[in-house]
């Protein structure tokens, strides 16, 4: 049997904190707040803006700007030009914003001839339209076989997929809870176990015609979460807020 796949969130502890890692920060053209932005940013070693997500940087700097430019602002692209910021047009229309910066990124693992995926952080893939959102929960889903760790990140929430298998996932008092939820998000049904939540599920069947784990709660002597699936499914915690400030 396959061991479990163990999950942490560094990005989300001050930079002086966090061990060492290659991460990638994506910004949507999606609500945040300014203290998960500069959490972020600071503990993260490459920046994109998905077009009108440039809109939503306001005065700091990022690393590339990328998109059909359909959404961003004249006067904020003229503001990164003038500073320095690759900006990157690109007109195909079979293939989104986030979809393009992703693409970037890859090109850029491919020049720097590693082998070794950056892990993505999308900054705001929670939050507004929620077409956009449904877009974000299906590429995910998609690639979570990619080789690389993708997670989205709002005020309100962290999230990511749970491949099937086994999970092991560390858990941050001061950053995480107390709620979280198991969604079964692109999948008729999975069978589910769990340790380390207050409503532990045994063998159960999940799925929007039954059973979905929505304001379960992490229990505040446990560091590590258990999670075994059969199937793919959606793992999200609530943000502390006071945790991000």
């Amino acid at each position: 049997m396959s061991s479990p796949t163990h999950w942490s969130l560094p990005f989300l502890r001050p930079r002086n904190e966090a061990p060492g890692s290659r991460t990638a920060l994506i910004i949507l053209n999606q609500p945040f707040s300014k203290a998960l932005l500069h959490r972020l940013w600071h503990s993260t070693d490459w920046h994109c803006c998905a077009d009108g997500g440039a809109n939503r940087l306001h005065d700091l700097l990022s690393d590339l700007l990328k998109g059909d430019l359909d959404s961003v602002r004249e006067d904020v692209r003229r503001y990164y030009e003038t500073r320095g910021v690759l900006v990157v047009r690109d007109d195909d229309q079979n293939s989104t914003d986030l979809m393009k910066c992703i693409q970037s990124l890859q090109e850029k693992e491919e020049a720097d001839g590693t082998d070794t995926p950056y892990d993505v952080v999308l900054l705001g893939g929670f939050s507004g339209r929620l077409d956009q959102t449904i877009h974000t929960l299906s590429y995910l889903h998609k690639l979570r076989k990619s080789g690389r760790r993708l997670f989205v990140v709002a005020d309100e929430n962290v999230g990511w997929v749970l491949d099937e298998g086994k999970h092991h996932i560390s858990i941050d008092h001061l950053i995480l809870g107390p709620t979280c939820g198991l969604l079964p998000v692109g999948i008729d049904s999975t069978v589910l176990t769990t340790k380390g939540l207050r409503w532990n599920l045994t063998s159960a069947t999940s799925g929007f015609d039954g059973l979905i784990s929505t304001s379960n709660h992490l229990v505040p002597d446990e560091d590590t979460v258990f999670v075994e699936t059969s199937r793919p499914i959606w793992w999200v915690a609530e943000l502390r807020q006071e945790g991000i400030r």
